[in-house]
């Protein structure tokens, strides 16, 4: 057992945990704390890639690897282009991220970084101790971003599913404008499901293109692949083309309460602790800005999650989940509505929790009125 009693301890090392250590870094507050990291994995795997929205330089410029001033949504009757004012879209590769941060945090005399999986976490008085499978570690706070819901207590909730597979190809012809991405293609989609097309242009001859679902099943491996090779064959037409990379994955959009048993000592952070924005499933800003408040709080002595969330945004949140979860097939029809009477501007706001009141009742009343009513029945009757 270590006899050290660390200040903080940040169980994880994926985008929240990370995102947590580098504000903690940033901060003089923190520079005298002894700071405990527990992973399980090397972090040397590029397992995946981060997309999101901001207007003008970012912290991770340096990181991004492509990014768009251009976009569009095709709803299946009309391409519609997107106005993103001074908004860019940007992607980061993970495994850029992660070396990085091991980059600044491993140099760092604050920081202890140990390869270990966590098997328990209890909360004493005044420490929590943490177990692993070869030792077990003191410290005044945590920060976990293990999941610890049973999932079938989350389908209980709103609960949708982001699923999808992604081709990165290489095409024969030059199909692609590397200057505009597709952030919606709703052309093909599967049976009556919220399902869409989504497209990355790197250059003209390739592209990461990814189907998507928002649904509260999951599907077949054979159906991704279907849909993938449909849509190149059917909508570009490029000719010969070869996938040079894959990446799949399941995303839950919920407003199940992760972070209910938050306390004083132990909290929850990342997709643990709705951190994942329950209505798009975007979560690498969301780590960034949680993280800034996080901290924040720490700093004033208050309770870590204090004000994290927008309670306002997180009701309409809960009132889309649960029309995609009840009525999955409107929501093509719904996000072509959202793209088709706002901006992007307006649009990314709104995601963002930037939106006040006035703003969210424009963006509101892109919606069918009649579905929100019943969705807020349902959630003050059930």
């Amino acid at each position: 057992m270590s006899t050290t009693v660390f200040d903080f301890a940040i169980i994880g090392a994926g985008a929240a945990g990370l995102h947590l250590a580098l504000a903690m870094q940033k901060d003089a507050f923190f520079k005298d704390r002894k700071i405990l990291i527990l992973e399980k994995d090397e972090k040397n795997v590029d397992d995946r890639t981060w997309c999101y929205w901001e207007t003008g330089t970012g912290q991770w410029d340096n990181l991004v690897s492509h990014q768009w001033n251009k976009g569009t949504v095709n709803t299946g009757n009309e391409e519609i282009n997107l106005d993103m004012g001074e908004y860019s879209y940007k992607m980061v590769h993970s495994l850029d991220f992660y070396k990085y941060a091991l980059g600044q945090l491993k140099n760092d005399p604050a920081f202890l970084w140990e390869k270990a999986e966590v098997q328990k976490v209890e909360a004493a008085d005044s420490e929590v101790m943490i177990k692993t499978s070869e030792n077990t570690f003191l410290a005044r706070q945590v920060f976990d971003s293990r999941i610890l819901a049973e999932d079938a207590e989350v389908m209980r909730s709103n609960t949708v599913l982001q699923h999808f597979k992604g081709w990165f190809i290489e095409t024969e012809k030059a199909v692609f404008d590397p200057g505009s991405f597709l952030m919606m293609d709703f052309r093909l989609t599967w049976k009556d499901t919220s399902s869409f097309t989504y497209l990355l242009p790197f250059s003209e001859n390739s592209a990461l293109v990814e189907f998507t679902f928002f649904s509260p099943q999951l599907v077949d491996e054979s159906v991704y692949d279907q849909m993938l090779k449909d849509y190149i064959e059917k909508y570009l037409k490029p000719g010969d083309y070869k996938i040079t990379k894959t990446e799949a994955g399941i995303i839950p959009m919920s407003d199940y309460p992760y972070d209910k048993n938050n306390n004083s000592q132990v909290t929850q952070i990342g997709t643990a602790g709705s951190w994942v924005k329950p209505s798009s499933g975007y979560s690498f800003k969301n780590a960034e800005r949680y993280s800034r408040r996080l901290v924040k709080n720490i700093i004033e002595g208050k309770n870590p999650s204090s004000g994290i969330y927008s309670p306002k945004h997180r009701f309409y949140d809960a009132l889309f989940l649960n029309i995609l979860k009840n009525k999955n097939h409107y929501g093509p029809s719904l996000f072509s509505s959202m793209y088709g009477k706002n901006s992007a501007t307006q649009i990314f706001r709104f995601l963002d929790e930037e939106t006040n009141l006035r703003e969210d009742i424009n963006i509101m009343a892109s919606f069918d009125p009649w579905l929100f009513t019943k969705a807020i029945l349902h959630k003050f009757l059930k």
